[in-house]
């Protein structure tokens, strides 16, 4: 199945190019910047439970994606899946749209907060940058991502296999340097009571649940460009399986490797926990060194994250469900840069939202949404091909629903509120947006 217009696109992303675009958007700036979060929010060395917990619900998540990536291989991703899914019943309009409306909130501040990461490692070197100082830099780091960006997908897909190169080098001269190391001993100084069952380890558990799934998004980032993969049945599914794997023994490993090195109750007030690790162990030569190729992953992370949210309102608009302009494609370059300019610009006003409301605000219609989608595609849609099929089905399906569901019950009533809200709010805004086009009919994914 694919999108209209899909020969407008060029099909130039293979295996390679696909998981170094999931693993650079995985790894990114997040784990740098989290680390001490994630700490805090169990108050120990337990919080590598989280992390573990993550890694699940991540690869079964996946499992979700790889399936209907490989029956729906075009550019757009949730937003097709949940087109395709529901086009024989009256939620085939409705899903559709509420998905781009959550993106159009949860998109940019996801990006953004990929510049406030690169922002807040730039002040290693840069100690007396205030705010404005930090929200310009994020703008010029911003304009540098659409420049690269803006131009054909073959020319994109080398870059990305340099940034992946660049990423690895970081995370494994860390994981090498801490291994040589390591002290148990302070790497598993647990506080008293540190597993003891309560109402506040559940919640805590939650809450780095959430911070680990922050880190571990973006291993479905190829399935936003499904339209420009080569041999997508293939190559999709196995880029997903294989990003999320390493990326969960690379995270392990990193994180286990930095506080073996540097106590808990030192990292967790650190704003550059790689620097300081890199500073312990050889001095501050080396911190400058680690702390440019962290900002080299944050640039990585942008990177893939803005090429494949500028295919989701493209996507959108092609198959009329968004506006029109979105789903111009660039006459030599064969991208769509209108949706390119717009995401990228979007992202640089929204600098100032935590990871919670990011989060929860996708959960219900995007990650819950799917593993719905999924369940109802193989039950009445048996005219769909699925190239994939999920291993051990249904249990991951009810692991991905059952860790999403968790994660969003444990984030807080007011991170909760807001993911209702905009829901609520898409809803409104559907009736709108129905009621100004009652004689337009819309497209469908696969045309």
């Amino acid at each position: 199945m694919e999108n209209h217009h899909q020969d407008s696109l060029v099909r130039g992303l293979g295996i390679v190019q696909a998981t170094a675009l999931n693993m650079s958007n995985m790894i990114g700036v997040g784990p740098f910047i989290t680390i001490p979060l994630i700490i805090a929010s169990m108050g120990g060395p337990q919080c590598m439970l989280g992390w573990l917990l993550g890694a699940v619900l991540a690869l079964c998540d996946g499992l979700v994606w790889s399936e209907l990536a490989a029956a729906m291989p075009g550019t757009g991703g949730t937003y097709v899946y949940l087109q395709e899914a529901f086009r024989r019943t009256n939620l085939r309009d409705i899903l559709p749209f509420l998905f781009i409306w959550q993106f159009i909130f949860s998109g940019p501040l996801e990006i953004a907060s990929g510049y406030i990461g690169f922002s807040q490692y730039a002040g290693y070197f840069w100690r007396s940058m205030g705010p404005g100082q930090s929200r310009l830099l994020s703008v010029v780091v911003g304009a540098l991502v659409i420049v690269l960006l803006y131009r054909r997908v073959s020319a994109v897909g080398r870059l990305a296999v340099l940034f992946w190169i660049g990423v690895l080098a970081t995370v494994l001269w860390i994981i090498a340097s801490g291994l040589a190391n390591f002290h148990a001993r302070v790497a598993f100084d647990f506080p008293p009571n540190a597993f003891t069952f309560s109402t506040g380890f559940v919640t805590g558990l939650g809450s780095a649940m959430l911070i680990a799934m922050y880190d571990f998004m973006g291993y479905y980032d190829i399935c936003y460009v499904g339209g420009e993969v080569r041999n997508p049945g293939r190559v999709i599914p196995r880029s997903i399986i294989y990003s999320v794997l390493a990326v969960a023994a690379i995270y392990a490993l990193m994180n286990i490797s930095i506080i073996g090195v540097v106590p808990w109750r030192e990292a967790v007030q650190s704003k550059f926990i790689a620097s300081q690790f890199m500073m312990k162990l050889y001095g501050p030569h080396a911190a400058s060194v680690v702390t440019v190729l962290v900002l080299w992953t944050a640039f990585a992370s942008v990177f893939a994250l803005l090429l494949g949210y500028s295919r989701i309102p493209y996507a959108a608009a092609v198959n009329g469900h968004f506006f029109a302009a979105f789903g111009r494609v660039h006459p030599n370059g064969k991208f769509p840069h209108v949706s390119l300019l717009v995401m990228g610009g979007l992202a640089l006003w929204n600098l100032d939202v935590v990871i919670s409301a990011l989060l929860t605000s996708r959960i219900l219609i995007q990650f819950i949404g799917q593993v719905i989608a999924l369940q109802y595609l193989r039950k009445h849609r048996p005219d769909v091909a699925r190239p994939f099929r999920m291993w051990l089905y249904p249990v991951p399906s009810i692991i991905a629903f059952s860790g999403w569901a968790y994660v969003f019950l444990t984030s807080g009533w007011a991170f909760a509120a807001f993911g209702l809200l905009t829901l609520g709010l898409g809803v409104v805004a559907y009736a709108v947006w129905k009621g100004v086009r009652p004689g337009q009919k819309t497209g469908t994914a696969n045309g």
